[in-house]
């Protein structure tokens, strides 16, 4: 079943609705080292990223929203915690969206100042409720934070702004265990439809993180669940980048970009596959071709298993064939498939 969320507008750009999936990362760069945050803001934009996000730990880091903005045109987030004068300010200096808890910043007059600004100014705002933030009422009455807990606890937070005329709203639910955050995110589809920020929190260095996120963010975005998206990875934020858009490409989800397929290698393979595959990989980095690239390692499978492939490789003895949609173009050898390859890919 395809969820239908709310459609809110994000600086340039919109989510929920029918909009496309926003890829979104975070900048990981101390909050009083300007310089190296805009250097970091501008990797990632070239990386691909839609929406960036920065903590804003106290007042002075309030000076980290106007050079990030000069330096990049995506959206930009301000993750705030407890001080609602932060996101006050923020605001004020042209953020595109506000990561904060209503409940945690104080009482309702509070709430309502940081609801009318971000009315007045079109600032969406994310509810970012995790397994370890929940209120103690609602881990008293469940026990534990389990997937219900924390639905309560988005929605009361949610209630919060809506208590003052505002909804756009975004909201997530993060868990660091994939199981709690997947039944999370299911139950918060069915009661709301604000747009959803799909992440498995604290999911770890980048092999674990890596999978642990595609479990989690895949088996929702196939039952189309979700909105935008964030890979958590204890790493540089632009490998975040990067397995979000292969998560998205692994679903069909992004398809302006080259698709590659390879075999696992078996005691048939001749040439050296698995370091050919990856320089393919690499090569096609940048391409923004919407096509399927095969590398294959023996004749045996490779035209005809990846017949579908709009070009691709397959390995003999020292040398390849180059093939196109299972049609063998021509037999070249080792040390030139590669470039011949990209010849190919080129001409499409």
């Amino acid at each position: 079943m395809e969820r239908k969320s709310k459609r809110i507008k994000l600086g340039n750009t919109y989510l929920g609705g029918d909009s496309r999936i926003l890829v979104q990362s975070m900048l990981n760069i101390p909050a009083e080292n300007i310089e190296g945050s805009v250097k970091q803001a501008v990797e990632l934009e070239k990386a691909g990223c839609d929406v960036i996000r920065f903590a804003i730990p106290n007042e002075k880091a309030l000076n980290l929203v106007e050079p990030i903005k000069k330096a990049v045109s995506v959206p930009l987030v301000a993750d705030i915690h407890f001080d609602y004068r932060l996101a006050l300010g923020a605001a004020e200096r042209g953020i595109d969206k506000i990561r904060i808890n209503p409940g945690n910043i104080g009482d309702e007059s509070r709430v309502k100042a940081v609801a009318d600004i971000c009315n007045q100014k079109q600032i969406p705002i994310r509810i970012g409720v995790n397994s370890g933030s929940l209120e103690k009422e609602i881990l008293a009455k469940y026990g534990s934070p389990t997937p219900e807990a924390m639905v309560e606890s988005a929605m009361f937070h949610a209630s919060l702004l809506e208590k003052f005329d505002f909804d756009d709203i975004v909201i997530s639910i993060k868990s660091s265990n994939v199981q709690t955050m997947i039944k999370a995110y299911e139950l918060a589809a069915q009661k709301s439809i604000y747009p959803l920020h799909l992440g498995v929190t604290e999911a770890g260095t980048e092999r674990m993180g890596i999978i642990k996120s595609s479990i989690g963010i895949g088996s929702l975005l196939a039952h189309g669940i979700g909105d935008t998206i964030r890979v958590s990875l204890t790493d540089n934020p632009v490998k975040e980048v990067y397995a979000a858009f292969d998560i998205l490409k692994a679903l069909g989800l992004k398809t302006d970009c080259p698709y590659l397929i390879s075999c696992p290698t078996c005691g048939r393979t001749k040439i050296d596959l698995v370091s050919l595959a990856n320089q393919v990989e690499d090569k096609l980095k940048d391409c923004k071709k919407p096509i399927k690239v095969a590398v294959m390692g023996c004749v045996v499978n490779g035209p005809g298993e990846a017949k579908e492939a709009d070009i691709g490789i397959a390995g003999g003895d020292g040398c390849g064939l180059i093939f196109k949609k299972g049609e063998i173009l021509r037999k070249v050898d080792e040390e030139n498939l590669l470039d011949e390859l990209m010849k190919e890919i080129e001409k499409l």
